[in-house]
């Protein structure tokens, strides 16, 4: 009988039943695949549809796709999407309303809330899911939709072997290696003799959907195999963050002409905020139909770059692209720790990667500490 804390081993060519047992619980699987020259996050089918033997290059306002040399089903870092989407969807309907025998009804939507199981889950991005799960359950008031997904919600994680040139999960204490929050954890085993994944039950669903599967017992040597596969991957990141004393160094510099250097930079496009893993916040916005029978109000994604963001009677409070960076770092890197008790920084690197003009959150974080710009480089 398999129990939590137990490990097995999957072998790739049994990775399908694994799908298969997942699909059987009702769940659509969502794991990583090659969609328009990046590994993007969709609904896949089958092992066939998850980018073997692709990697990318990562470097500040840089993302490209490149061959491996072998055939690992998960040797790539992150690519543009998070589990957020799934989650804390860029859109979602809250309520409609029509017009009916002169007066009006409204209501809210009923289906039941989508059943995912997410696939390829990396550790920083457990450590997100975390963040998240603060913000919409932790407080007095939870959000019902949030819930509603996260509760439903499958998690296989992917310890991880392959860092990426803009990743620091390391300096932010959030991978590369998994502990918990996971339903399954797998480590992809490549070499020579063997394409295996060796797999640590986290849950009682997860020896559920284990034990449908095809699998094996876990030798000693498969975990050791297991633990070499992913040493070393915290000495191989591409960035550094020295997080000791830096939520009360972004206080102490708020005026600090170094914001007005990087809003020079900014293009205030949001991008960094779209792919950031922890970025919650979000307006509101009501749609009519062409003729007025008809309206609904949606919750949609926002962001503190745009400067409708902070506007208040008489104009925006933060009108210089320098200030709304200013607020985004240290909400991500201090003021968190005020609200939530945690950084809101997962050491992801997807704003680095994704920002057109390659602004660095960790040097702009080390330029708070005098003579410590270049610290962002290990």
């Amino acid at each position: 009988m398999i129990r939590p804390g137990d490990f097995v081993v999957v072998e790739e060519s049994e990775l399908d039943s694994l799908l298969g047992a997942l699909r059987e619980r009702g769940h659509a699987v969502v794991g990583p695949t090659v969609r328009d020259g990046a590994i993007v996050l969709d609904l896949i089918e089958r092992a066939a549809d998850l980018p073997a033997g692709w990697t990318e290059e990562q470097d500040a306002g840089r993302y490209r796709l490149r061959r491996r040399d072998d055939g690992a089903m998960f040797g790539h870092a992150l690519g543009p999407h998070s589990w957020k989407r799934w989650l804390h969807p860029p859109t979602l309907v809250r309520w409609r309303a029509r017009r009916d025998n002169g007066g009006f009804s409204a209501e809210q939507p009923a289906a039941p809330p989508p059943k995912y199981a997410f696939l390829g889950v990396r550790p920083c991005e457990l450590a997100a899911i975390a963040a998240q799960d603060r913000v919409f359950l932790g407080g007095p008031f939870v959000d019902p939709a949030y819930r509603g997904r996260r509760e439903a919600a499958f998690l296989v994680a992917v310890q991880c072997a392959s860092p990426g040139g803009t990743c620091f999960c390391a300096s932010t204490g959030t991978g590369p290696r998994a502990t918990g929050g996971f339903d399954l954890a797998m480590t992809e085993v490549v070499d020579p003799r063997r394409h295996s994944f060796v797999v640590e039950v986290g849950s009682e669903r997860g020896a559920e959907v284990v034990a449908a599967a095809s699998h094996r017992p876990a030798t000693q040597a498969d975990l050791e195999a297991a633990v070499a596969a992913t040493a070393g991957a915290a000495a191989r990141m591409g960035r550094a963050l020295d997080t000791q004393g830096l939520r009360e160094a972004l206080y102490r510099r708020y005026e600090d002409p170094r914001w007005d250097e990087v809003g020079k930079r900014c293009l205030g496009c949001a991008n960094c905020t779209m792919v950031c893993p922890t970025c919650f916040c979000a307006t509101v916005e009501d749609a009519t139909d062409l003729l007025g029978h008809s309206t609904e109000r949606r919750r949609v994604w926002d962001s503190c770059f745009s400067q409708e963001f902070s506007y208040v009677h008489g104009g925006s409070v933060r009108t210089s692209a320098g200030a709304r960076y200013r607020q985004w770092i240290t909400h991500k890197l201090a003021t968190w720790h005020d609200q939530f008790g945690v950084p809101g920084c997962v050491g992801c690197g997807r704003c680095i990667t994704w920002c057109p003009v390659g602004i660095d959150i960790t040097a702009e974080a080390g330029a708070v500490r005098p003579g410590d710009a270049e610290g962002s480089r290990p």
